[in-house]
């Protein structure tokens, strides 16, 4: 028999409300200053009566535990600083007005700062889209949005947004390729940086949004092949900066090449059947690509000894 689970309600913030806490600083004044005086100027004389005597006590206690009691209600908002508000369990909306509130006692207050926050994460070791193990890394800069949200449908919000940090970061890491190893034009970790960087914000905010979580700026901060592969892959990325560097050389000098061959043309400067224009295209090719200084030779015959 199979068992439904039934789904999470999500919470949603609302405002709450709260008296003037500077108003309620002055009646808890008032009410100070008057136990005072009842404990100074108005305490029975010896001779008074037991029911004066207990009048007198137990207004003395009345007003002593309104000042206490009453003094629990005060919290304080910062700028950009946010209070949960719940009476017996039930949420009873957020202050994020900044200043000096009271509210009941018996109503507890949860701060939540709604600052952006900061997290470089830790270096992380994945495979990439091709298997290969690389080491990768992350900034992101995210805030509270929803108050509710990060303080009753998630444990530790906090805690929350640095493992799903990680693991977006994993998921990013391992949809692309280290690097570009064929002639496609594809999205690679190392050379599509705002594109991943995009990426990675889009899927921590959809991780996030349960928490009411919201990413402001994500992007990659450390980018490197595993240690195991580190050696073998640059060799292979010096053996694609040598081929791209002869493939430049070669096309340079069959461009040369072929200027010279139809300046000499057409300057009628020499004609030369296609024996001997190969042999010359065959020779400016080597004097052009090759890696040493030709070392010329100085013919004292015909062109075609």
């Amino acid at each position: 028999m199979s068992q439904s689970t039934a789904p999470m309600i999500s919470s949603h913030e609302r405002a709450g409300s709260a008296f003037n806490g500077y108003l309620m600083l002055a009646v808890l004044a008032a009410v100070t200053v008057v136990v005072l005086y009842l404990v100074i100027n108005a305490a029975p004389p010896s001779g008074a009566e037991k029911y004066e005597k207990l009048l007198f006590v137990g207004t003395l206690l009345l007003g002593s535990l309104t000042v206490l009691i009453g003094s629990i209600g005060f919290f304080m908002i910062q700028p950009n600083q946010a209070a949960v508000i719940t009476l017996f369990g039930e949420y009873r909306g957020t202050v994020r007005t900044q200043g000096l509130h009271w509210v009941w006692p018996w109503m507890m207050k949860k701060k939540v700062s709604v600052r952006a926050h900061n997290i470089h994460s830790e270096k992380v070791k994945i495979n990439d889209l091709r298997g290969n193990p690389i080491e990768i890394a992350c900034n992101v800069v995210w805030r509270v949005n929803d108050t509710a949200q990060a303080v009753f449908d998630v444990d530790d919000y906090k805690e929350f947004v640095n493992i799903q940090i990680e693991a977006g970061l994993r998921t990013v890491g391992a949809r692309h390729p280290y690097d570009d190893m064929s002639d496609e034009d594809e999205t690679t970790l190392r050379g599509s940086a705002d594109i991943v960087n995009a990426e990675l914000r889009e899927e921590l905010n959809e991780r996030l949004i349960v928490a009411g979580i919201t990413v402001d700026e994500a992007g990659l901060t450390h980018l490197a092949y595993a240690a195991e592969i580190a050696g073998a892959m640059l060799r292979r990325q010096q053996a694609d900066a040598v081929i791209a560097a002869r493939k430049k050389v070669v096309i340079g000098a069959v461009g040369m090449v072929e200027d010279a061959l139809e300046k000499l043309s057409g300057d009628g400067i020499v004609e030369l059947d296609d024996e001997r224009r190969a042999a010359m295209v065959s020779n400016l090719m080597i004097v052009l690509c090759g890696d040493r200084e030709a070392q010329p030779v100085v013919n004292a015959g015909t062109l075609y000894q």
